[in-house]
């Protein structure tokens, strides 16, 4: 039995046209045998499903906010207490279909250090401590004629 090697990686959200990354550098912990983007998207994408589909699993019997929580929140432009008022499960299969067509439609691109991974078949090198920056694009609204 093979034992899996994990990698410490660094992922950045940012969206065209604004200057301020939506997510910095927030550490990421993936497996080091992923050699392609599309193996990429799919183990962000699976860790992420878990962790949406596991939230809410342990609530507080009285739910506080500390300062720093204020604080945070109020950058995004809405402070509340994270309750969900839908028990509704997301589907791994489809999260991960929607994820990879998103790149194959031009709606984000991937960058990994300062090199842009263009084929999600593209053979990628995944060092420790790397820098992922996913760009999503916006469509200007107008005519298209």
């Amino acid at each position: 039995m093979k034992a899996v090697m994990i990698m410490n990686v660094y992922i950045k959200l940012k969206s065209a046209g604004k200057r301020k990354p939506v997510l910095n550098d927030s550490s990421y912990i993936l497996p080091d045998e992923i050699a392609s983007l599309r193996q990429l998207i799919e183990m962000i994408v699976r860790q992420e499903v878990i962790e949406f589909n596991n939230r809410g699993a342990s609530s507080m019997l009285v739910p506080f906010l500390t300062e720093t929580e204020i604080s945070e929140q109020s950058t995004v432009g809405k402070i509340g207490f994270g309750s969900f008022y839908s028990e509704k499960k997301a589907d791994l299969d489809k999260a991960i279909e929607t994820a990879v067509q998103g790149f194959e439609d031009g709606l984000f691109r991937v960058v990994v250090g300062d090199k842009e991974v263009e084929e999600l078949d593209e053979l990628l090198e995944l060092h420790e401590n790397d820098t992922l920056t996913f760009i999503r694009l916006t469509f200007l609204a107008g005519r298209l004629w």
